[in-house]
């Protein structure tokens, strides 16, 4: 586990309730490889069941300026931390690279699973698959000087590690289609505006600000909390009202059942 974290350039403290999970390559900002990817989807993999909330944040002055640039060149990739280059992924059989590319996804899908609570503490730079890595988080707080941007559509690509479903929901189809086709930088004070974060604060009072909100929102009892956060990301999801009110009503008989065996 600990080499996994070193080659992806992942470092996690575990704390009583929550986890802090850090890109820590402040040298390239935070930029991601598929090492990365295996690094965050072990994390998920192995976090303890006492975990109730995860943070993820970047170290130095940038959440993570997207994909390690070197990946977009063509040939070998033995100078690239964390191995495949995009290229080569139109080289092998179509379900092949499909796979691949399910395996990166990975690293990203288990942050929205409503077990536990997620939140990008998100300062200076948030690119592409940076931009995605916070959208796949539950909330979003930022720092004055946020970047947010989808930028692979101007590089001939698409957005595939999870960001599209999050970003739609958070802010509507068509302003969606507006940030990623265009590519532009959405900064602090719009991205609360549009509903992409939570709240913005200065860089320096940003993980306290993040700790103070995770507090806050773990206050309630972790059952209830576990199942509010099911309830609502399957109306996230597309449940129908009907589907909706169904899970409500499940959710309140086992949690009653709970509270009355003496379990919060």
């Amino acid at each position: 586990m600990n080499d996994l974290l070193e080659r992806g350039g992942v470092t996690l403290a575990l704390h009583p309730d929550r986890a802090v999970v850090t890109l820590s390559r402040p040298e390239v900002l935070n930029a991601q490889t598929p090492d990365t990817w295996t690094a965050l989807r072990a994390v998920g993999e192995t976090l303890p069941a006492e975990v109730r909330a995860v943070i993820v944040r970047g170290a130095g002055r940038a959440f993570s300026a997207g994909l390690d640039r070197r990946m977009f060149a063509p040939g070998g990739h033995d100078d690239v931390d964390g191995g495949t280059r995009l290229w080569q992924l139109a080289a092998v059989p179509s379900p092949a690279a499909e796979d691949m590319i399910a395996g990166f996804q990975a690293g990203f899908s288990w942050l929205r699973d409503p077990a536990r609570l997620t939140v990008a503490a998100v300062q200076g730079h948030a690119i592409g698959a940076g931009f995605q890595l916070a959208l796949a988080c539950d909330l979003r707080v930022v720092a004055e000087d946020v970047a947010f941007s989808m930028a692979e559509t101007g590089l001939g690509l698409v957005p595939d590690l999870g960001g599209t479903h999050p970003l739609v929901h958070a802010v509507g189809y068509a302003r969606a289609v507006e940030i990623c086709l265009s590519g532009r930088r959405v900064g602090a004070e719009e991205a609360v505006a549009i509903g992409l974060a939570t709240r913005a604060v200065p860089a320096a009072e940003l993980p306290a600000a993040t700790d103070a909100l995770v507090d806050d929102l773990l206050a309630a009892p972790a059952g209830a909390v576990r199942e509010t956060l099911a309830l609502l990301a399957g109306v996230a999801a597309g449940a129908d009202p009907a589907a909706a009110l169904a899970a409500e009503r499940a959710a309140q008989v086992r949690r009653l059942r709970a509270l009355l065996a003496g379990q919060g």
